[in-house]
């Protein structure tokens, strides 16, 4: 997949180099608000860049058992952690990333790597599996071709 990244890179990158630097922003600021939604659908679906689900949750002993709906219904992980106010994008006219920032880039990436760490402020330690939020798929690569040959179209 390193290989089909260099080479989307270096295919885009020619092709965005002809264009002027305010076409360039406009472009790529619609690809990375493409890419920030596939990505977060990506996650709302529990699902690797590769297409694996994501490891199952361990299952939490309950001490005092919820009477009702709630306790039957089963939470989806990172729901708060999708959302545009966590999921950012960064661009100048050269680059662009979209990805977590600040205090919740630590959780993403404990996450994205499989790391230690402790369940709650006080609380134990555990090592989590890995589930990696961000990513390149085949899908997002074709969705920078299309949107790149799109924008080129219109000019």
């Amino acid at each position: 997949m390193n290989d089909d990244l260099h080479a989307l890179e270096a295919w885009a990158g020619t092709l965005l180099a002809q264009i002027q630097p305010g076409q360039r922003r406009v472009v790529t600021r619609r690809i990375a608000q493409d890419l920030r939604r596939s990505q977060a659908q990506r996650i709302a679906s529990q699902q690797a860049p590769d297409g694996t689900p994501y490891a199952a949750r361990k299952q939490r002993k309950n001490l005092r058992g919820k009477k009702g709906r709630i306790k039957r219904q089963k939470a989806a992980m990172f729901e708060k952690i999708r959302t545009l106010k966590n999921l950012k994008i960064e661009q100048d006219e050269n680059q662009l990333s979209v990805g977590f920032f600040g205090r919740v880039a630590r959780i993403a990436r404990v996450h994205q790597e499989g790391l230690t760490d402790k369940v709650a402020k006080k609380g134990p330690a555990y090592r989590y599996p890995a589930r990696p939020l961000l990513g390149f798929s085949a899908t997002d690569q074709a969705l920078i071709r299309d949107a790149l040959l799109r924008h080129l179209g219109n000019l």
